[in-house]
């Protein structure tokens, strides 16, 4: 997609929007969504999706997919969200659990663990943050220590989502301590139920929970290991830049700006809202260009081509768009609609206390533009 969709594509989304529909999925949908607070437990919600085949359609067929393009998985991830399926789950497990497997697993692990993901009978969450090292992988202290044929991690990560309903941890540890900041780095399958793991809930402002994960000495066998040892920081950034598409922030940003628009007509139906016409006009704007942005990093990927500068590019417009977005709109409804709980204003002050972060997960945007600049200097060099 450059400037439009196939007919192919066209009828994929059709008959995902339809399935979408049903009574069943927006039953569910409504009881899994998170507000004032509590989050629900999304996974009844997602064992439906499962068995309708919706959460790993790219996938190879042997591993419980249906072997369609990448580009499909990404039209299936727009109406899923437009659905008003809460997205996390989706992403930690199938968009990058799901995509380490498919990049670096052995096919043992391979059998092990996608069938069951992406029926939705399984889930998974990401362990790479460290207290005191942020986004600095770099800087992670957990260490993964030989153990027999196996290891015994042991360390703290923070900031997880969605931990204390998943079955499986994809966690950074360092294999061989001293080898240099970002060597002897390697990736481990960790059993959330195993012995020595403890989850524990952050206290945030999000209705979307952080979790602390500590690991003593936890147990992982030899066949845990995902791709080879002290190799973990090249796949790190390889699977970073797959995941830095930027759709699942543009997604957050269209949502966000509909639930502004339904709370201006909601507040005024007879009103022209002249006031916020220009706004209004610049923000479609902007989310048309946005998209683009985003389909040129996923039709890349599909071709097998990772361009990492698209990537932060894609990331860092999306993201930043997002954030402004709920910014400006966490004033639209008035008081009468946060009375009366309106679903527009319920969407919006969640929106207004999620966006913070949405700069600093999967890499900020210092670190985005960053990517930007080495590029832009290297293109100055070859010139010299």
């Amino acid at each position: 997609m450059r400037f439009g969709f196939t007919e192919e594509q066209q009828r994929f989304r059709a008959d995902v929007r339809q399935a979408l529909r049903s009574p069943a999925v927006r039953a569910a949908a409504a009881e899994a969504t998170c507000a004032d607070g509590v989050e629900p437990d999304q996974r009844p919600l997602y064992r439906l999706l499962g068995k309708l085949g919706l959460l790993a359609v790219h996938w190879p067929a042997e591993y419980g997919g249906a072997g369609r393009p990448l580009t499909d998985a990404a039209i299936v991830a727009e109406e899923l969200v437009r659905a008003g399926v809460p997205d996390t789950l989706h992403v930690n497990t199938i968009q990058i659990i799901g995509q380490f497997l498919l990049m670096a697993g052995s096919d043992e692990q391979k059998r092990r663990h996608l069938p069951a993901l992406a029926r939705g009978e399984r889930f998974g969450s990401v362990l790479y943050t460290e207290p005191d090292a942020g986004s600095d992988l770099g800087a992670l202290r957990t260490v993964a220590e030989p153990d027999g044929d196996g290891y015994r991690i042991t360390g703290t990560k923070v900031f997880s989502l969605k931990s204390r309903f998943v079955d499986l941890g994809l966690c950074a540890a360092r294999t061989s301590p001293g080898a240099g900041k970002y060597q002897g780095i390697s990736l481990f399958l960790v059993d959330m139920d195993a012995p020595g793991v403890t989850v524990s809930v952050i206290a945030s402002a999000n209705d979307e929970q952080f979790h602390r994960v500590d690991l003593d000495a936890v147990p992982v066998s030899g066949d845990d290991l995902l791709g080879p040892r002290d190799q973990g920081w090249p796949l790190l950034n390889e699977a970073l830049a797959i995941e830095r598409t930027g759709l699942d922030y543009h997604l957050k940003a269209e949502h966000w700006l509909e639930a502004a628009l339904e709370a201006l007509v909601d507040r005024d139906p007879d009103a022209a809202h002249e006031a916020h016409l220009e706004r209004i006009g610049r923000w479609e704007g902007a989310l048309v260009a946005d998209h683009a942005l985003a389909w040129e990093v996923l039709t890349g990927l599909a071709a097998d081509r990772v361009d990492p500068v698209a990537a932060a590019v894609a990331k860092y417009h999306s993201s930043e768009l997002a954030q402004t977005i709920a910014a400006w709109a966490v004033d639209i409804p008035g008081p009468g609609q946060r009375a009366r709980r309106t679903r527009a204003a319920v969407t919006l002050d969640s929106a207004h206390r999620e966006a913070p972060g949405l700069t600093l997960s999967a890499g900020t945007s210092e670190v985005m533009l960053q990517i930007m600049a080495t590029a832009f200097d290297s293109i100055g060099q070859e010139k010299r």
